[in-house]
Protein backbone atom coordinates (compact mmCIF):
# COMPACT_ATOMS: atom_id res chain seq x y z
CA UNK A 1 0.00 0.00 0.00
CA UNK A 2 1.49 2.80 -1.00
CA UNK A 3 1.86 6.03 1.56
CA UNK A 4 -0.38 8.93 1.05
CA UNK A 5 1.21 12.36 0.14
CA UNK A 6 1.05 15.13 2.70
CA UNK A 7 -2.32 17.14 3.00
CA UNK A 8 -2.68 20.35 1.15
CA UNK A 9 -3.73 23.32 3.46
CA UNK A 10 -6.69 25.54 2.38
CA UNK A 11 -7.05 28.53 3.91
CA UNK A 12 -10.22 30.87 3.05
CA UNK A 13 -9.95 34.06 3.69
CA UNK A 14 -13.20 36.09 3.91
CA UNK A 15 -12.97 40.28 3.05
CA UNK A 16 -15.60 40.81 5.21
CA UNK A 17 -16.93 44.87 4.14
CA UNK A 18 -18.43 47.75 6.28
CA UNK A 19 -21.90 48.52 6.30
CA UNK A 20 -23.58 51.20 4.71
CA UNK A 21 -24.64 52.77 8.20
CA UNK A 22 -21.25 52.92 8.81
CA UNK A 23 -20.81 56.03 6.30
CA UNK A 24 -21.30 59.40 6.68
CA UNK A 25 -25.04 59.91 5.51
CA UNK A 26 -26.45 59.22 8.71
CA UNK A 27 -24.78 62.77 9.79
CA UNK A 28 -26.06 64.76 8.05
CA UNK A 29 -29.92 63.75 8.66
CA UNK A 30 -29.17 63.83 11.81
CA UNK A 31 -27.80 67.47 11.95
CA UNK A 32 -30.90 68.39 9.67
CA UNK A 33 -32.97 66.52 13.25
CA UNK A 34 -31.44 68.33 15.68
CA UNK A 35 -31.86 72.20 13.78
CA UNK A 36 -35.54 71.07 13.19
CA UNK A 37 -35.90 70.17 16.73
CA UNK A 38 -33.73 73.39 17.99
CA UNK A 39 -36.51 75.61 15.44
CA UNK A 40 -39.18 73.84 17.18
CA UNK A 41 -38.58 74.86 20.52
CA UNK A 42 -37.67 77.88 19.60
CA UNK A 43 -41.17 78.77 18.18
CA UNK A 44 -42.32 77.48 21.83
CA UNK A 45 -40.36 79.83 23.39
CA UNK A 46 -41.55 82.80 21.29
CA UNK A 47 -45.15 82.13 21.97
CA UNK A 48 -44.68 81.72 25.35
CA UNK A 49 -42.64 84.90 25.27
CA UNK A 50 -45.61 87.19 23.33
CA UNK A 51 -49.00 88.69 24.38
CA UNK A 52 -51.91 87.80 23.20
CA UNK A 53 -52.33 91.04 21.40
CA UNK A 54 -49.24 90.51 19.90
CA UNK A 55 -50.47 86.82 18.60
CA UNK A 56 -53.24 88.54 16.95
CA UNK A 57 -51.30 90.95 15.37
CA UNK A 58 -49.18 88.41 13.96
CA UNK A 59 -52.03 85.95 13.03
CA UNK A 60 -53.83 89.77 11.46
CA UNK A 61 -50.74 90.23 9.44
CA UNK A 62 -51.18 86.97 7.74
CA UNK A 63 -54.68 87.02 7.23
CA UNK A 64 -56.10 88.92 4.22
CA UNK A 65 -58.09 91.87 4.61
CA UNK A 66 -60.20 92.40 1.74
CA UNK A 67 -61.28 90.57 -0.98
CA UNK A 68 -62.04 91.84 -4.56
CA UNK A 69 -65.61 90.61 -5.75
CA UNK A 70 -65.15 91.91 -9.09
CA UNK A 71 -63.72 89.38 -11.89
CA UNK A 72 -61.21 91.22 -13.57
CA UNK A 73 -59.11 93.91 -12.70
CA UNK A 74 -59.62 93.00 -8.69
CA UNK A 75 -55.57 94.47 -8.27
CA UNK A 76 -55.45 97.13 -10.13
CA UNK A 77 -56.37 101.01 -9.11
CA UNK A 78 -59.60 101.50 -10.71
CA UNK A 79 -60.93 98.03 -9.53
CA UNK A 80 -62.06 96.86 -13.31
CA UNK A 81 -63.93 99.76 -13.76
CA UNK A 82 -63.39 103.13 -15.85
CA UNK A 83 -62.24 106.33 -14.55
CA UNK A 84 -65.74 107.74 -15.77
CA UNK A 85 -67.42 105.57 -13.96
CA UNK A 86 -69.33 106.46 -10.63
CA UNK A 87 -67.60 105.31 -7.60
CA UNK A 88 -64.09 104.28 -9.53
CA UNK A 89 -62.14 106.55 -7.40
CA UNK A 90 -63.54 104.67 -4.41
CA UNK A 91 -61.17 102.49 -2.23
CA UNK A 92 -62.83 99.57 -0.47
CA UNK A 93 -60.10 100.14 2.36
CA UNK A 94 -59.55 104.19 3.33
CA UNK A 95 -63.08 106.09 4.47
CA UNK A 96 -64.73 107.82 2.19
CA UNK A 97 -63.94 111.83 2.63
CA UNK A 98 -66.46 114.32 3.47
CA UNK A 99 -66.62 118.68 2.73
CA UNK A 100 -68.27 120.60 4.87
CA UNK A 101 -68.73 124.15 4.58
CA UNK A 102 -67.83 126.04 7.37
CA UNK A 103 -69.19 129.76 8.17
CA UNK A 104 -66.25 132.45 8.00
CA UNK A 105 -64.90 133.36 11.69
CA UNK A 106 -66.20 136.59 13.11
CA UNK A 107 -63.58 139.06 13.12
CA UNK A 108 -61.89 140.07 16.97
CA UNK A 109 -64.31 137.82 18.95
CA UNK A 110 -62.08 134.45 18.72
CA UNK A 111 -64.91 132.45 17.72
CA UNK A 112 -68.49 131.75 19.33
CA UNK A 113 -67.01 129.23 22.23
CA UNK A 114 -64.68 131.76 23.81
CA UNK A 115 -67.57 134.75 23.73
CA UNK A 116 -69.82 132.18 25.36
CA UNK A 117 -67.18 131.29 27.92
CA UNK A 118 -66.65 135.31 28.24
CA UNK A 119 -70.10 135.86 29.03
CA UNK A 120 -70.51 133.44 31.31
CA UNK A 121 -66.95 134.34 33.40
CA UNK A 122 -68.99 137.97 32.75
CA UNK A 123 -72.19 136.96 34.81
CA UNK A 124 -69.98 136.91 37.95
CA UNK A 125 -68.15 139.36 37.45
CA UNK A 126 -64.91 137.79 37.70
CA UNK A 127 -64.08 135.62 34.45
CA UNK A 128 -63.27 132.04 35.50
CA UNK A 129 -60.38 131.98 32.67
CA UNK A 130 -58.42 134.61 34.24
CA UNK A 131 -55.41 133.83 35.93
CA UNK A 132 -55.27 136.82 37.50
CA UNK A 133 -58.73 136.96 38.83
CA UNK A 134 -58.08 133.31 40.58
CA UNK A 135 -55.30 134.70 41.88
CA UNK A 136 -57.09 137.82 43.27
CA UNK A 137 -59.53 135.28 44.78
CA UNK A 138 -57.10 133.16 47.03
CA UNK A 139 -55.94 136.22 48.33
CA UNK A 140 -59.01 137.36 49.70
CA UNK A 141 -59.72 133.64 50.69
CA UNK A 142 -56.17 133.66 52.54
CA UNK A 143 -57.32 136.83 54.04
CA UNK A 144 -60.96 134.89 55.85
CA UNK A 145 -58.37 132.36 56.72
CA UNK A 146 -55.93 134.41 58.55
CA UNK A 147 -58.81 136.47 59.91
CA UNK A 148 -61.04 133.07 61.64
CA UNK A 149 -57.14 131.93 62.82
CA UNK A 150 -57.13 134.93 64.20
CA UNK A 151 -60.12 135.62 65.56
CA UNK A 152 -60.10 131.71 67.40
CA UNK A 153 -57.05 132.16 68.90
CA UNK A 154 -57.93 135.58 70.45
CA UNK A 155 -60.71 134.06 72.35
CA UNK A 156 -58.65 130.35 73.27
CA UNK A 157 -56.08 133.22 74.57
CA UNK A 158 -58.57 135.28 76.91
CA UNK A 159 -59.11 133.41 80.00
CA UNK A 160 -62.42 134.97 80.56
CA UNK A 161 -64.11 134.30 77.02
CA UNK A 162 -63.23 130.84 76.87
CA UNK A 163 -66.73 129.97 78.00
CA UNK A 164 -67.80 131.84 75.08
CA UNK A 165 -65.31 129.92 72.67
CA UNK A 166 -68.71 127.42 71.83
CA UNK A 167 -70.82 130.53 71.08
CA UNK A 168 -68.59 131.43 68.24
CA UNK A 169 -69.20 129.59 65.46
CA UNK A 170 -66.50 130.93 62.34
CA UNK A 171 -67.63 129.58 58.33
CA UNK A 172 -66.66 129.65 54.77
CA UNK A 173 -70.00 130.05 52.85
CA UNK A 174 -70.32 130.98 48.80
CA UNK A 175 -71.33 134.36 50.29
CA UNK A 176 -67.99 134.95 52.10
CA UNK A 177 -66.81 134.72 55.56
CA UNK A 178 -69.66 134.33 58.29
CA UNK A 179 -69.32 134.86 62.06
CA UNK A 180 -72.17 133.81 63.77
CA UNK A 181 -72.74 134.28 67.86
CA UNK A 182 -74.89 131.98 69.01
CA UNK A 183 -76.93 130.90 71.82
CA UNK A 184 -76.18 128.33 74.24
CA UNK A 185 -77.87 126.62 77.16
CA UNK A 186 -77.82 128.96 80.19
CA UNK A 187 -76.12 131.46 78.15
CA UNK A 188 -78.07 133.26 75.93
CA UNK A 189 -76.65 136.92 73.69
CA UNK A 190 -79.51 138.63 74.91
CA UNK A 191 -82.38 138.63 77.09
CA UNK A 192 -85.48 137.06 76.46
CA UNK A 193 -88.26 138.96 74.08
CA UNK A 194 -85.23 142.03 74.51
CA UNK A 195 -82.57 143.53 71.48
CA UNK A 196 -80.53 144.84 74.50
CA UNK A 197 -77.33 142.78 74.35
CA UNK A 198 -75.93 141.58 77.56
CA UNK A 199 -72.62 142.86 78.36
CA UNK A 200 -70.35 139.70 77.57
CA UNK A 201 -72.28 139.87 73.74
CA UNK A 202 -70.35 142.95 73.65
CA UNK A 203 -67.06 142.45 74.24
CA UNK A 204 -67.15 139.67 72.41
CA UNK A 205 -68.31 141.84 69.64
CA UNK A 206 -65.50 143.77 69.97
CA UNK A 207 -63.05 141.26 69.48
CA UNK A 208 -65.26 140.40 66.43
CA UNK A 209 -64.99 143.88 65.45
CA UNK A 210 -61.05 144.29 65.65
CA UNK A 211 -60.83 141.28 63.38
CA UNK A 212 -63.18 142.36 60.81
CA UNK A 213 -61.72 146.20 60.92
CA UNK A 214 -58.67 144.73 59.42
CA UNK A 215 -60.50 143.84 55.83
CA UNK A 216 -62.05 145.74 53.59
CA UNK A 217 -65.06 143.79 52.45
CA UNK A 218 -68.55 144.80 53.39
CA UNK A 219 -70.83 143.54 55.76
CA UNK A 220 -74.17 142.08 56.09
CA UNK A 221 -76.18 141.19 59.63
CA UNK A 222 -78.88 139.36 60.19
CA UNK A 223 -81.12 138.19 63.39
CA UNK A 224 -82.12 134.88 63.80
CA UNK A 225 -84.50 133.57 66.43
CA UNK A 226 -86.20 129.96 67.27
CA UNK A 227 -89.57 128.72 66.14
CA UNK A 228 -90.97 129.63 69.96
CA UNK A 229 -94.10 131.83 68.78
CA UNK A 230 -93.44 135.19 70.26
CA UNK A 231 -96.24 137.59 70.12
CA UNK A 232 -96.94 140.70 72.42
CA UNK A 233 -99.92 142.98 72.29
CA UNK A 234 -99.15 145.12 69.89
CA UNK A 235 -97.77 142.50 66.97
CA UNK A 236 -94.47 143.10 67.86
CA UNK A 237 -93.31 139.40 66.96
CA UNK A 238 -89.79 137.29 65.83
CA UNK A 239 -89.76 139.29 62.78
CA UNK A 240 -89.11 142.46 64.69
CA UNK A 241 -87.37 141.11 67.37
CA UNK A 242 -84.78 139.85 64.79
CA UNK A 243 -84.69 142.72 63.31
CA UNK A 244 -83.96 144.85 66.15
CA UNK A 245 -81.15 142.41 67.30
CA UNK A 246 -79.76 142.54 64.12
CA UNK A 247 -79.34 146.07 64.26
CA UNK A 248 -78.16 146.33 67.99
CA UNK A 249 -75.51 144.72 66.57
CA UNK A 250 -74.62 146.90 64.02
CA UNK A 251 -74.74 149.96 66.24
CA UNK A 252 -72.31 147.65 68.57
CA UNK A 253 -69.70 147.18 65.89
CA UNK A 254 -69.77 151.01 65.14
CA UNK A 255 -69.47 151.95 68.40
CA UNK A 256 -66.21 149.82 67.79
CA UNK A 257 -65.04 151.94 65.02
CA UNK A 258 -66.37 149.53 62.23
CA UNK A 259 -67.50 152.29 59.42
CA UNK A 260 -70.56 152.99 58.74
CA UNK A 261 -70.44 152.61 55.26
CA UNK A 262 -68.97 148.68 55.68
CA UNK A 263 -72.42 147.56 56.28
CA UNK A 264 -74.32 146.51 53.18
CA UNK A 265 -77.12 144.99 54.63
CA UNK A 266 -79.43 144.29 58.18
CA UNK A 267 -82.39 142.29 58.38
CA UNK A 268 -84.14 139.75 60.15
CA UNK A 269 -85.44 136.53 59.90
CA UNK A 270 -87.01 135.24 62.35
CA UNK A 271 -87.35 131.33 62.19
CA UNK A 272 -86.70 131.22 58.69
CA UNK A 273 -83.19 129.39 58.24
CA UNK A 274 -82.88 127.35 61.51
CA UNK A 275 -78.92 126.12 62.54
CA UNK A 276 -80.78 122.93 63.54
CA UNK A 277 -82.92 122.63 61.14
CA UNK A 278 -84.21 118.91 63.30
CA UNK A 279 -84.95 121.29 66.26
CA UNK A 280 -86.13 124.66 65.18
CA UNK A 281 -86.92 124.88 69.15
CA UNK A 282 -83.26 124.91 69.90
CA UNK A 283 -81.69 127.53 71.70
CA UNK A 284 -79.20 126.94 69.35
CA UNK A 285 -80.89 128.55 66.61
CA UNK A 286 -81.35 131.88 68.31
CA UNK A 287 -77.83 133.92 66.70
CA UNK A 288 -76.11 135.98 64.87
CA UNK A 289 -74.84 136.18 61.66
CA UNK A 290 -72.39 138.47 59.77
CA UNK A 291 -70.84 137.94 56.67
CA UNK A 292 -68.07 139.60 54.97
CA UNK A 293 -69.24 139.68 51.70
CA UNK A 294 -66.48 138.26 48.92
CA UNK A 295 -65.93 140.70 46.56
CA UNK A 296 -66.59 143.85 48.06
CA UNK A 297 -65.27 146.78 49.74
CA UNK A 298 -62.65 149.60 48.79
CA UNK A 299 -59.57 147.83 48.41
CA UNK A 300 -60.56 144.75 48.36
CA UNK A 301 -58.05 143.04 45.94
CA UNK A 302 -60.57 140.43 44.58
CA UNK A 303 -62.78 142.86 43.79
CA UNK A 304 -64.15 142.90 40.08
CA UNK A 305 -63.12 145.89 37.85
CA UNK A 306 -65.88 147.10 35.19
CA UNK A 307 -64.85 146.08 32.05
CA UNK A 308 -65.06 148.69 29.45
CA UNK A 309 -66.76 147.97 26.49
CA UNK A 310 -64.48 147.45 23.61
CA UNK A 311 -65.55 147.27 19.79
CA UNK A 312 -64.59 144.58 17.55
CA UNK A 313 -62.13 146.41 15.60
CA UNK A 314 -60.42 149.53 16.55
CA UNK A 315 -62.11 152.35 14.83
CA UNK A 316 -65.25 150.20 13.71
CA UNK A 317 -67.67 152.71 15.69
CA UNK A 318 -65.94 156.23 13.94
CA UNK A 319 -66.33 154.38 10.86
CA UNK A 320 -70.17 153.28 11.68
CA UNK A 321 -70.66 157.14 13.00
CA UNK A 322 -69.18 158.56 9.74
CA UNK A 323 -71.75 156.20 7.20
CA UNK A 324 -74.71 157.28 9.33
CA UNK A 325 -74.40 160.93 8.67
CA UNK A 326 -73.26 160.53 5.02
CA UNK A 327 -76.22 158.11 4.38
CA UNK A 328 -78.42 160.52 6.21
CA UNK A 329 -77.17 163.64 4.66
CA UNK A 330 -77.74 164.23 0.97
CA UNK A 331 -76.17 167.33 -0.96
CA UNK A 332 -78.30 170.29 -2.15
CA UNK A 333 -78.07 172.94 -4.18
CA UNK A 334 -76.03 175.96 -2.24
CA UNK A 335 -73.58 173.94 -0.55
CA UNK A 336 -76.45 173.10 2.68
CA UNK A 337 -76.99 169.26 3.55
CA UNK A 338 -80.28 167.67 4.59
CA UNK A 339 -80.68 167.46 8.29
CA UNK A 340 -80.73 163.90 9.39
CA UNK A 341 -84.06 162.13 9.62
CA UNK A 342 -84.82 160.68 12.51
CA UNK A 343 -88.52 159.22 12.38
CA UNK A 344 -89.88 161.38 15.18
CA UNK A 345 -92.64 163.79 13.88
CA UNK A 346 -91.52 167.37 13.96
CA UNK A 347 -94.27 168.40 16.39
CA UNK A 348 -92.60 166.95 19.02
CA UNK A 349 -89.36 169.32 19.92
CA UNK A 350 -86.51 166.83 19.69
CA UNK A 351 -82.81 167.22 18.15
CA UNK A 352 -80.18 165.06 17.15
CA UNK A 353 -76.87 164.20 18.56
CA UNK A 354 -73.60 165.50 17.40
CA UNK A 355 -72.89 161.44 16.63
CA UNK A 356 -76.05 160.71 14.69
CA UNK A 357 -76.72 158.15 16.78
CA UNK A 358 -79.37 159.22 19.05
CA UNK A 359 -82.54 161.59 19.67
CA UNK A 360 -82.86 163.91 22.49
CA UNK A 361 -86.58 164.69 22.98
CA UNK A 362 -87.37 168.31 24.76
CA UNK A 363 -90.41 167.67 26.46
CA UNK A 364 -92.05 170.44 27.99
CA UNK A 365 -94.86 170.56 30.36
CA UNK A 366 -98.49 172.09 29.07
CA UNK A 367 -99.29 174.92 30.52
CA UNK A 368 -102.62 175.41 30.53
CA UNK A 369 -105.29 179.13 30.05
CA UNK A 370 -106.43 180.45 33.33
Amino acid sequence: MAEAGPQPIIIKKINKGHAGAHGGAWKIAYADFVTAMMAFFLLLWLLNSVTQEQLEGISNYFAPVTASSSTSGSGDILGGKTITEEGAASSSTSRDAVTVDLPPPKAGTGGEDDSESQAEGDGDGVSSSDPSAEALEKAEQEQFEKAKEELEETIAGIPQMRQLAESLMVDNTPEGLRIQLVDQDGLAMFPSGGADMYLHTKRLLELVAKVISQLPNKLSISGHTDSVPFVTDNGYSNWELSADRANSTRRSLQHFKVPENRFSSVVGKAATEPLLVDDPKNSRNRRLSIILLKGTGEGNPAKAEPKKEEEVLPGLGDIKRQQLQESGSSAVPGGNSAPISSGIPSSIPHQITPDGLGVILELQPAIEAQ
